[in-house]
């Protein structure tokens, strides 16, 4: 470090607050202030990568060991800094009056929705309208916090401890001296170190306690799979998962055959668990097949109400079936 920091401002004119970052570290950026990069020749053009990133614009300077970024006018910070100031503002004295309304409650629905919105958009691979609703999530606990943080509680600092201090205990493999070298232990592990933390005995525990049972019915059931074949109630290979398919299929059709209701949602439910256990030993997620299955028909039978020259109500099951198949044979839509 050839400068201090004050001579740095100083011979680029500039005077006010400053942040400096010395490699290879680099400090959660406040735009409103000037920034000092110092010791990053090695890895300038890394460097310049990111912060192209951060501020949205590129930098065109030759690798240097002392780099110095004006501070922006801007009404906030930039990055995560810069959304949980401007959460502030919307919620706070002459804030917005819509967001102001809100509650926990409330705001479930949002959660939800941006959720959806962000799988599907990481479904059709579209990495704008990901970035753009990772926003919309990432804004949903921004909310939560700064409700409790004027209530007097709790805000997002809080929120960033806990789960800090949560995931460094939970991955003692990673920065303690655990063993843990298959996907499988790590999970194995982290059930025990989850049920220690909640003060219970792991001899006495369920292995099925705490799956949140609002889960949309597919997550709920894999969830509840895994966790009791982790525990050791599983088939010894996928040949008895397809067996207990077949037990359960005629089951179901001896349900149908008696026309008892309950009988048949009963069995039909058995049925469906059997099908979330096959997609499991296929290393499938369920939801994610079906949600992809429904998006293809969906697609393919939009292309069939567009090739077809009546309406569909009017076709015949052999005009069904050719026009099913030519919309299959479209690349576009399959």
């Amino acid at each position: 470090m050839n400068s201090s920091p004050s001579d740095l401002l100083k011979e680029n004119g500039l005077v006010g607050s400053y942040q400096v970052h010395i490699a290879p570290q680099i400090l959660v950026i406040d735009q409103r202030a000037h920034q000092i990069f110092l010791e990053f020749a090695d890895t300038f053009s890394d460097l310049l990568n990111q912060l192209e990133r951060v501020y949205g614009r590129s930098f065109d300077a030759s690798p240097t060991n002392e780099f110095v970024i004006a501070a922006s006018e801007t009404e906030h910070a930039g990055g995560v800094a810069g959304l949980a100031q401007i959460v502030d503002r919307l919620l706070g004295p002459g804030g917005c009056p819509w967001d102001q309304a809100q509650t926990h409650e409330s705001l479930k629905k949002y959660l939800l929705e941006e959720s959806y919105e962000l799988i599907q958009a990481i479904d059709d691979g579209d990495e704008s309208a990901m970035k753009e609703e990772l926003g919309d999530v990432l804004l949903q606990p921004l909310m939560h916090t700064q409700i409790k943080r004027l209530e007097g509680k709790w805000g997002i600092e809080e929120v960033a401890n806990q789960i800090n201090t949560k995931l460094i205990r939970r991955h003692p493999h990673v920065f303690g001296d655990v063993q843990a070298d298959t996907p499988e232990e790590v999970l194995k592990n982290w059930d025990a170190i989850k049920r220690q933390e909640k003060g219970e005995k792991l001899e006495s525990t369920s292995t099925l306690s705490g799956v949140p049972v609002s889960m949309p019915a597919l997550m709920l059931a894999m969830e509840i799979s895994k966790r009791a074949a982790r525990s050791g109630f599983e088939w010894p290979d996928m040949e008895g998962v397809w067996a207990k398919f077949r037990e359960e299929e005629n089951e179901f059709r001896e349900a149908l055959a008696e026309g008892n209701r309950q009988r048949i949602s009963e069995e039909l439910g058995d049925l469906l668990f059997t099908v979330v256990n096959l997609a499991r030993w296929s290393k499938v997620d369920p939801e994610d097949a079906l949600r992809t299955m429904v998006e293809r028909f969906r697609r393919r039978f939009m292309a069939m109400e567009e090739m077809s020259p009546k309406s569909l109500t009017d076709l015949s099951a052999e005009e069904w079936d050719e026009l099913w198949n030519q919309a299959k044979a479209n690349s576009t839509v399959i």
